[in-house]
């Protein structure tokens, strides 16, 4: 069993069987804190349990500062990557961290526009209904796609 995530308050979580096939999926809770959005890592911990398994590995995306992003948002995506790799060691689940750019080229999408992940993964997955809305749906494909990457390099 593979578990996707793409970090950060508009991220997501993936989880598939052996056989590449689409578990469950969690769009990224938040809960506010003052005026800023934090990850829900009570919520985030409760759909890990419920969907781990003895084999889980977990693949999390490696994220960095962007050119251009804002220190407070840059801090906001940083501490929600950070509760999220926190819960995975906590929770004693392996993981192996994925720069964008691996999972990318694994699946295709060097020098794609943002939403050829979305429209890769109903390709891969068409019955998957929440891929079919732009920011939900890109969120959880990235995800799927980052679990991707870790069906094959297992």
């Amino acid at each position: 069993m593979k578990i996707g995530i793409d970090p950060g308050c508009s991220g997501a979580l993936a989880v598939m069987d052996g056989e590449g096939r689409h578990v469950a999926h969690l769009l990224m809770p938040t809960i506010k804190v003052g005026t800023k959005s934090r990850v829900n890592g009570a919520a985030v911990g409760a759909f890990l349990r419920e969907n781990v398994t003895a084999d889980c590995h977990a693949y999390l995306e490696q994220v960095g500062a962007m050119p251009g992003q804002g220190v407070s948002s840059m801090f906001t995506f940083g501490h929600a990557a950070g509760v999220v790799e926190g819960l995975l060691q906590g929770l004693g689940i392996p993981y192996t961290l994925v720069t964008p750019q691996a999972w990318k080229k694994r699946a295709g999408l060097i020098g794609k526009d943002k939403d050829a992940a979305r429209s890769r993964a109903i390709q891969l997955y068409p019955e998957l209904r929440v891929l079919d809305l732009k920011g939900k749906g890109q969120a959880v494909a990235d995800a799927l796609l980052i679990a991707r990457f870790g069906e094959v390099t297992a």
